[in-house]
């Protein structure tokens, strides 16, 4: 975990996503087209490629040369969610596609799981605990969101350990208290709240999806938008 991919970028737009992916924990590399047609039978270690509309001419050649597995995640940029798009993505050889006008958060999503998708399963790691993108390592007592990591404080962290063992059950206030903090149910329960807006923020700092959830008079849960057990 931590290591960071290289993400090639051809073509204007995907070139001014630069600074966006960088900041979401990427490294970037950028091609001019003619780069493009002179490096592509280089290849390169690239976790994923980005190709905005002029540069789209390349994505068969890049199949061909890394194949359909374990080679980069292939992305097209398209103009709206349609069928059309979808097609060419077939056509093409490319992952899917990502839309010129959408949040960078709808690119990140996208992005990581076609990564994951294309990326060899790793060995069991009974260190490693994971949900969706979310990954705790336990050695290293870091977690990471996709390719981001979320520098969690040693508060932050044992909180989402306690959660992250119960992982789709609702943990009670007081488990949180006594597990966490060493603490009976008292005056400062109100600690917790504060604690779940801390992780809640780095957890979602790129726009993704809720995974920390309140139960109403209960406690908190660990889980996908999947129902959790009482």
């Amino acid at each position: 975990m931590g290591v960071q991919q290289t993400l090639l970028l051809l073509g204007t737009a995907a070139q001014q996503l630069k600074e966006r992916l960088e900041a979401s924990g990427y490294i970037t590399s950028s091609w001019s087209l003619e780069q493009a047609s002179q490096n592509l039978q280089a290849g390169g270690l690239f976790a994923g490629v980005l190709l905005s509309g002029e540069a789209i001419k390349f994505c068969v050649a890049l199949r061909q040369h890394y194949g359909d597995k374990n080679g980069p995640a292939l992305m097209l940029e398209a103009h709206s969610n349609n069928l059309a798009a979808r097609s060419l993505c077939l056509e093409l050889g490319a992952d899917d596609f990502w839309l010129a006008d959408a949040p960078p958060s709808d690119l990140l999503r996208r992005l990581r799981q076609q990564i994951q998708r294309q990326q060899p399963a790793a060995p069991f790691n009974p260190n490693l605990l994971s949900l969706a993108e979310l990954v705790l390592d336990q050695s290293e007592k870091q977690a990471f969101r996709g390719n981001r990591n979320l520098n969690l404080t040693a508060k932050e962290y044992d909180l989402l350990l306690v959660l992250f063992k119960q992982q789709g059950v609702c943990v009670s206030r007081k488990q949180i208290l006594e597990q966490v903090w060493g603490l009976a149910e008292t005056s400062e329960a109100n600690i917790i709240e504060v604690y779940v807006r801390y992780l809640r923020r780095k957890l979602e700092a790129d726009g993704e999806g809720r995974l920390i959830h309140t139960v109403r008079g209960h406690g908190y849960c660990l889980r996908t938008n999947g129902a959790q057990k009482l």
